[in-house]
């Protein structure tokens, strides 16, 4: 056969060839119509999401938006992520490689001398030569299409994995830089109750010494300076310990970090729209990685199945030899080899079948992985609609007791004073309102720290 009839057929080859295994379909997805956990009177739902704001009109806030830039440079997750996805970018290289011919070039030289004997006189030869050759094992079942197809699915999945890991990053810096606010003003109203208390046992002991009150009060009275100042060491700890879990998230060893507006400057929307479920699946990232794993697995059988046919290679060898380097390059020093190699299997003691259903057995896997997570998702964003409602509703409440406290100790340092009732009262009305006020900041916390957990459940935040 000459050289064109071996071009033509194997363009005929590589032109019916075809590919093996099932290609990709998204499977069945149980959609709500809308999310569970909306309020009652919430108006119908639109495509637009919550979620389609940047994080940098969420968090309105300059320190808070700095700490998150400075985390998804620094932190450590994303740099490791982000190295995932250069692995990932070399794997699809060397996957895709496979569906080329391979040239190699090589050169040689030898010189042989044979000593004289009594039978053969002294002999010398020289040989040199230079080649290239070629080889290619034809994709004709789609094996190596399958297998990149596969590889370039994975990519898009570390791809999906480091945006989901920034996802989840703006989310933990918001949230913890959140928690430190409210620690800051557990310390304020710790610190601002203590002066008070101070200022109320300097007023008792005065009393007591002008024998008006008895040495019940004076110690009644300490104990509310006692309990303020107990307070203050286990804040500090706690705040402590919140920045350095803020500089870790950072990429930092743990450092002050500096604060921007209080906590109850940070204000949020008292509604937000979540969209429509089904886009959901296109916005989490978590979702999209998840789907592209499955489409690698799905490819993977394509591959698998590829070992049932024949392996169809062609080799060729192209160069000049010649035992004289001034003659190596002429024509009669050129030679040329080209061979095709067919090999199938026969007898494998059921390793391809038993391969084949390894890999469908894996994609099965990824599709209950990937269903699973589109539940989950579901799940957190109902979870987190109807927190941030009820969270909303429980500090307007936590506001009234506030208040209602508050005035309480007015009414029972009034009537203390004047002699109606005994200063226990005065001790439980003050304890109830420095309660309160630790309760109140903690309701902000939980309303803003639920508006996060919105924002992430719905997808938001990974888009730069």
């Amino acid at each position: 056969m000459s050289r064109r009839h071996w071009g033509v057929a194997i363009a005929l080859l590589l032109l019916t060839g075809c590919t093996v295994g099932p290609n990709y379909k998204r499977p069945a997805i149980n959609v709500p119509d809308a999310y569970r956990g909306l309020a009652p009177d919430a108006p119908p739902q639109t495509t637009a999401s919550f979620a389609d704001s940047k994080w940098w009109t969420v968090f309105d806030d300059q320190q808070l938006q700095a700490l998150i830039r400075k985390a998804i440079v620094q932190n450590y997750d994303v740099r490791i992520a982000a190295s995932r996805v250069l692995q990932a970018q070399a794997v699809l290289g060397i996957t895709r490689a496979d569906q080329f011919p391979a040239v190699y070039g090589g050169a040689a030289a030898s010189n042989t001398r044979i000593p004289r004997t009594k039978l053969l006189s002294e002999t010398n030869t020289s040989s040199n030569l230079v080649n290239l050759s070629l080889s290619w094992e034809l994709d004709f079942w789609g094996k190596y299409r399958r297998a990149t197809e596969s590889a370039r699915a994975s990519l898009l999945a570390t791809q999906w994995g480091k945006k989901a890991v920034i996802w989840s990053l703006i989310s933990n810096v918001a949230s913890a830089y959140f928690q430190l606010l409210e620690l800051d003003a557990e310390m304020e109203i710790s610190r601002r109750t203590l002066a008070s208390r101070k200022e109320s046992l300097r007023l008792v002991e005065i009393r007591e010494t002008g024998g008006t009150v008895s040495m019940l009060d004076v110690r009644q009275s300490e104990q509310l300076v006692y309990a303020a100042t107990a307070n203050i060491p286990n804040l500090e700890r706690g705040i402590e310990q919140q920045e350095n879990l803020i500089s870790i998230l950072l990429g930092e060893n743990p450092e002050p970090i500096t604060r921007g507006k209080p906590l109850i400057e940070n204000r949020f929307p008292p509604t937000v729209p979540a969209g429509l479920p089904s886009s959901l699946l296109e916005r989490r990232p978590d979702l999209q990685s998840a789907e592209q794993q499955l489409v690698a697995a799905n490819a993977q059988i394509g591959v698998a199945k590829a070992a049932y046919f024949p392996d169809i290679s062609l080799t060729a060898l192209a160069g000049y030899q010649s035992t004289a380097l001034t003659n190596l390059f002429t024509e009669p020093a050129g030679l040329w080899t080209f061979g095709a190699q067919l090999a199938q299997p026969i007898f494998t003691a059921g390793k391809i079948r038993s391969n084949v259903k390894l890999t469908e057995a894996q994609q099965q896997e990824a599709v209950l992985f990937y269903q699973q997570s589109i539940q989950q998702a579901f799940r957190e964003v109902s979870d987190s609609l109807v927190g941030y409602r009820k969270d909303q509703e429980y500090r307007a409440q936590q506001e009234l007791l506030t208040g209602a406290a508050q005035d309480a100790v007015r009414l029972a340092n009034l009537q203390y004073s004047g002699g109606v009732t005994s200063y226990l009262e005065v001790l439980d009305s003050d304890t109830r309102y420095f309660n309160a006020q630790i309760a109140l900041a903690q309701a902000k916390l939980g309303e803003r720290l639920a508006l996060v957990q919105l924002y992430n459940a719905l997808g938001g935040g990974w888009q730069q």
